[in-house]
């Protein structure tokens, strides 16, 4: 389902063409107009389905008519819940790229940084906030948040809330809102703890659940190239120049790492710019229209920064390093192959991304084949003897990586 077809103010809608956003995930597509509605709603959905928009945007329609009715009255009417300072600062940022064409503004709360500023902030006046519960309470103790408006409220990551333990200081928050208003849970998992959560705040909700998609198109062409990790970089380049490719997606772990490989490749004399989470929206928008013109040949981009761009005629995407998640990997590669066109998703691949590629070859239930590009060969010699096991220690490893997605 397209964007233009669900009922968005106009201001809404040319945000997401700014932000090239045309069609709907699966997600957006059922929780939108259930929003909009005024129903609760419980939905289960993972990390980079588009959760974020699923609510933000709905949200912020229903904010635009208060705006309308009540003039001036500046406080906030909804309140995002979220765990981390992380994901609250991403949430923050999705929020106010939707929100750029209205007068609505978002206050930021989290723990970690001056409780001043954010007091200024609130007092300055916010239609939404978006906040972890600890940091909350505090300013609301300070008299510094009001939450007797509030009529929309978002748990974004449930799970990962109560397995933090923040269940005490939710009930604190939910016993300072008002009875009548609407709740909205997003979690990946509907454990018994969540089903908890829901059946105490929630109020006759609808449920949505959104598998993770976890095939890739046929239209795509996986090709996984093992090389030295200190030869990477060299196999890139020589890939774009032998292929003449003219439209690349490159993507990286980080947004330092994005900003120098893209860096590196403009000394070779590959035009590349990264996009990331740092550059300012007028920023973002540049690049990527001097990418579709082909004046940029690479974009170095992160996952978080890439989720909901829309690239028409994109040929090639590049894995410059394997994703922390699984899933991520399959959102990568899907950005090409579509409308039935063909497309090519190369891995560069290292010995130390091996049980990386092995849990992305465990989603896709399908093995990738390592192919040794000539000139390219992996040192062999430098082989681990005795290679790690996918144990339960490698995956917590892994699993606190995935938490520092602020760091993208």
């Amino acid at each position: 389902m397209l964007f233009s077809q669900l009922s968005l103010p106009a201001p809404l809608q040319q945000a997401l063409e700014a932000l090239a956003f045309s069609e709907a995930t699966q997600i957006q597509a059922e929780a939108i107009p259930l929003v909009l509605s005024g129903v609760d709603l419980m939905a289960s959905a993972q990390t980079g389905t588009g959760k974020t928009a699923a609510f933000a945007l709905p949200i912020l329609a229903k904010l635009m008519g208060l705006a309308q009715a009540e003039g001036s009255d500046k406080q906030p009417r909804a309140l995002v819940l979220v765990p981390t300072r992380e994901l609250a600062l991403q949430v923050h940022q999705g929020i106010s790229d939707f929100a750029r064409f209205t007068s609505l503004s978002a206050g930021l709360v989290y723990g970690g940084v001056s409780i001043e500023a954010q007091c200024q902030q609130l007092a300055a006046g916010v239609d939404l906030i978006v906040a972890t519960p600890g940091r909350l309470l505090d300013l609301h103790r300070r008299g510094a948040a009001k939450l007797d408006g509030v009529a929309q409220l978002v748990f974004d990551e449930a799970d990962r809330m109560l397995d933090m333990g923040f269940a005490d200081e939710i009930a604190e928050l939910m016993a300072l809102l008002p009875s009548e208003r609407q709740t909205l849970l997003f979690s990946a998992t509907l454990d018994d703890k969540v089903l908890a959560l829901s059946h105490r705040w929630l109020k006759q909700p609808k449920r949505i659940a959104v598998s993770p998609q976890n095939s890739a198109s046929q239209d795509v062409e996986q090709r996984v190239y093992a090389v030295d990790s200190e030869r990477k970089f060299a196999l890139l380049s020589h890939l774009i120049n032998k292929g003449d490719w003219q439209r690349v997606l490159v993507f990286s772990r980080k947004k330092v790492a994005a900003d120098k490989l893209a860096a590196r490749l403009c000394e070779q004399g590959i035009m590349a710019k990264a996009f990331h989470g740092d550059l300012g929206q007028g920023a973002r928008e540049q690049v990527l229209a001097d990418f579709r013109r082909g004046e940029i040949k690479v974009l170095v981009a992160t996952d978080v920064a890439a989720r909901g761009i829309d690239i028409e005629s994109l040929d090639y995407v590049v894995n410059y390093e394997l994703p922390y998640v699984a899933q991520d990997y399959v959102h990568r590669i899907g950005r090409t192959g579509r409308a039935g066109k063909q497309g090519v998703a190369v891995t560069l691949y290292c010995e130390e991304d091996a049980l990386l590629l092995e849990e992305i070859e465990a989603l896709l239930d399908k093995r990738l084949p390592q192919q040794w590009l000539p000139g390219f060969e992996p040192d062999l010699t430098k082989a681990d003897p005795n290679p790690r096991r996918n144990g339960k220690a490698a995956q917590k490893r892994r699993a606190k990586r995935r938490g520092q997605g602020g760091r993208r």
